[in-house]
């Protein structure tokens, strides 16, 4: 059995299988396989979602398998109760689950606990199902990652800053991370991460320059509420605009995970332009999550 609880913890190998995966069930949807038939799966979300509660319930049914949603505060981990004993009782009823929530080491805890194959459906540490489907759409708009530079603006030790750089790690392409030196990560995760494919940057424009792909993420996330005027502040110079864009290649693409604040992370007349790209971005949410699901029962 396997789980997806991080980009860290997958091969290079097991990450382009489950893109190519989720290539070939995207061109043909019609011929998902019902590797799901008679399992009903369970979401845990602590956190609201749009797409990933989507693209997962529907994704799962197309797989043949049944879901139930539980949100936080319908469960008895709203009340205190540990995660360990939650997991341990749902592995007894369900087939599986899908966690979003803040803690990675609540994820990784229910998995040891439930022996259900889990997926890590965000947490503070990861994205993983988010950058798989980024990749895909590497695949599909640009043939791939070899060769190329992505370069991730805004808030540098987020999610799916955090994320990227895994898959960076793993697959070889040119990351950069651009933010304020305030918002990049610590010296500890980069001497962790270790990968000289990997450079931090403070400066926007130097960061875009000659990036394939520019992507950014909302510059509040959930939980960091309380400091919104002081990470608007900070974070104005870094916003993607046709401006900066002229500092990336000549048919660079935007990408953003969504929800998007037009004005604040990406100009309006930016996302526009890219809108094809970030919306099939948010499509292959869909389709990576099904493959993900597909290659954890292989």
């Amino acid at each position: 059995m396997k789980n997806l609880l991080s980009i860290e913890a997958l091969t290079a190998r097991e990450i382009s299988d489950i893109v190519e995966l989720g290539i070939s069930l995207r061109k043909n949807r019609a011929a998902t396989p019902k590797v799901l038939n008679g399992q009903c799966w369970a979401l845990i979300f602590n956190k609201s979602s749009t797409r990933t509660r989507v693209s997962f319930e529907v994704g799962i049914r197309e797989l043949g398998g049944d879901v139930m949603f539980l949100s936080g505060a319908e469960t008895q981990l709203g009340r205190g109760e540990p995660v360990k004993d939650t997991a341990r009782v749902l592995g007894r009823m369900v087939h599986g689950a899908v966690i979003r929530t803040y803690a990675q080491a609540d994820v990784e805890e229910f998995a040891k606990f439930s022996g259900l194959p889990t997926i890590n459906a965000l947490t503070d540490d990861e994205h993983p199902c988010q950058i798989l489907a980024d990749l895909q759409v590497m695949q599909e708009k640009l043939g791939g990652w070899k060769g190329r530079k992505v370069c991730f603006l805004g808030d540098g030790d987020c999610n799916v800053a955090r994320s990227w750089m895994w898959a960076a790690a793993r697959l070889g392409f040119e990351l950069t991370v651009g933010a304020p030196k305030v918002f990049q990560p610590p010296a500890d995760f980069m001497e962790r991460l270790n990968a000289k494919n990997v450079s931090l940057s403070a400066d926007p424009k130097q960061a875009v320059a000659g990036a394939d792909v520019v992507y950014t993420d909302v510059w509040i996330s959930m939980g960091k509420e309380k400091e919104s005027a002081r990470r608007l502040r900070l974070l104005k110079p870094w916003q993607i605009n046709e401006t900066l864009m002229k500092q990336a290649r000549k048919n660079a693409i935007v990408m953003h995970c969504l929800p998007a604040y037009r004005g604040k992370e990406i100009s309006s007349e930016t996302l526009e332009k890219h809108a094809d790209t970030i919306f099939s971005e948010a499509e292959n949410r869909l389709h990576v999550q099904k493959a993900v699901i597909v290659w954890m029962l292989r």
